[in-house]
């Protein structure tokens, strides 16, 4: 296998989850194919039946507003992005081979497409994980309402027994009848 053009860490820091998306803006994917952003749209622009929405998205205003604070994206007065940046999906990172077909282009799109793929592992991984620990949470639950309901009995055969109290007062007793046997 050859070696990794950029560092597997580089490639996830740039991934980003948007509209419950998992996406890389198009400025990084350009930087890191050794091209242009505007050289980038613009083969993606002329190759733009093969960008669906769920493959490529610009960004809204907020959205990009939101992002600045988050990546350090220097401000538009300082020669910084003019232009609302586009958002290429796993999908779209994958299409993107298909429009530029450099040698670097080429290798850092397959290292991009598997560190998706092992970040959908990882997630995957993790929501198991997390679904295994909820099911034991509910069987402790029940165990405990059990293991309580269990410690009442015990501790029930513990106490001794009550002793019968005495009655307080007078004990009136009934009268034995007499019977006689008299003669009619």
């Amino acid at each position: 296998m050859s070696s990794l053009i950029i560092p597997n860490e580089i490639i996830q820091n740039k991934i980003f989850l948007l509209r419950n998306k998992r996406i890389i803006l198009d400025k990084d994917i350009a930087r890191m194919y050794g091209v242009s952003t505007s050289r980038l749209n613009e083969q993606v622009k002329r190759n733009l039946k093969r960008f669906p929405d769920d493959f490529m998205f610009q960004l809204l205003k907020e959205e990009f507003n939101s992002l600045i604070s988050q990546i350090a994206t220097s401000k538009i007065k300082r020669g910084g992005t003019r232009k609302l940046p586009y958002a290429f999906t796993e999908q779209g990172v994958a299409m993107l081979s298909s429009v530029l077909k450099s040698e670097r282009a080429i290798s850092v799109n397959i290292q991009i497409v598997r560190v998706f793929v092992k970040l959908r592992e990882i997630l995957s991984t993790h929501i198991e994980l997390a679904n295994r620990l909820r099911e034991l949470e509910l069987k402790i639950e029940s165990h405990d309402e059990q293991i309580t309901t269990l410690f009442e009995a015990i501790n029930q055969l513990l106490l001794p027994p009550e002793k019968p109290k005495p009655r307080i007062g007078f004990q009136v007793k009934e009268p034995k009848q007499k019977y006689s046997l008299k003669k009619k």
